[in-house]
């Protein structure tokens, strides 16, 4: 099964796994040799990065060197520091620690505004209990205030903090709210790709810088999604044979193995 990366995406990932930490601010040319190894080619780069700048996302800033490059701009970093709670968490949420609840109302005059909040609690990891009324597990309560402020939504919403009292078994309104198998699936998908690379990694002695970087940035490219679709819900509530633990600690490995032997291939002379 082929695994799709877009070069946006990968940009992203590239400045999230290492633009914070190591290097700040990058050349498009420095971007061009990175994503390259990856098989994407220079234009697509260039075009990927147009369009970040135009979101916000990238800022321009110049490198330690002089050269013209971009950075991360204050809202992609809040973004950035977000997922690694969900990427690194490495657990399920607690059900004794209950639920956030979004609550929302939009004027039929600004319906397009409804179609972005309820697309974003989506993203966010939320599932849908009733028109109007979405639910999270309530540690995903700071990202949902910090997104929704940020997209200037948090005018339409009210959040709460409860726990489910029936009438219905919790395990089964769950399963109404999400789509579990759906969820599942990504996994599954995810373990396929990426476990072969795990036990071939496993098999050996070395760790290359430039094999590490190209067999983990499309590792967390892919991982750094799952955590939204599945918002790490409490295990008791989840079927058996879940495979959301499974794949976390694929990724846990990789990253252990590979990330930092990755970092040296990225910072180039600069290491």
């Amino acid at each position: 099964m082929a695994e799709q990366h877009t070069p946006r995406s990968l940009i992203v990932t590239l400045y999230g796994a290492y633009g914070r930490e190591h290097t700040g601010s990058l050349a498009v040319a420095e971007l061009i040799r990175l994503l390259g190894v990856l098989g994407v080619d220079a234009p697509s780069v260039r075009s990927s990065v147009s369009r970040l700048k135009r979101r916000g996302l990238l800022v321009p800033e110049r490198t330690e060197d002089g050269a013209a490059g971009y950075t991360l701009s204050a809202d992609a970093r809040q973004l950035l520091d977000d997922g690694d709670r969900r990427i690194y968490a490495g657990s399920s949420a607690d059900l004794a620690d209950g639920w956030v609840i979004a609550v929302f109302s939009v004027p039929e005059a600004e319906r397009h505004k409804r179609h972005l909040l309820r697309s974003r609690l989506v993203r966010l990891g939320f599932g849908a209990a009733a028109p109007g009324v979405w639910i999270a597990p309530a540690r995903l309560f700071d990202e949902t205030q910090h997104t929704l402020r940020r997209l200037q939504l948090d005018t339409y919403v009210d959040l709460f903090r409860g726990e489910h009292l029936g009438f219905t078994p919790t395990a089964e309104a769950v399963s109404r709210w999400w789509d579990l198998a759906a969820i599942a699936k990504q996994h599954e998908e995810f373990l396929d790709l990426h476990e072969p690379v795990l036990r071939s990694w496993e098999a050996r002695d070395d760790t290359p810088a430039e094999d590490a970087y190209r067999d983990y940035l499309p590792a967390l490219d892919s991982w750094r999604r799952l955590p939204y679709a599945d918002p790490g819900l409490p295990a008791e509530l989840l079927p058996q044979g879940w495979p959301g633990g499974r794949s976390a600690d694929v990724f846990a490995r990789l990253h252990a193995r590979l990330r930092d032997a990755g970092a040296a291939f990225v910072l180039g002379d600069r290491a």
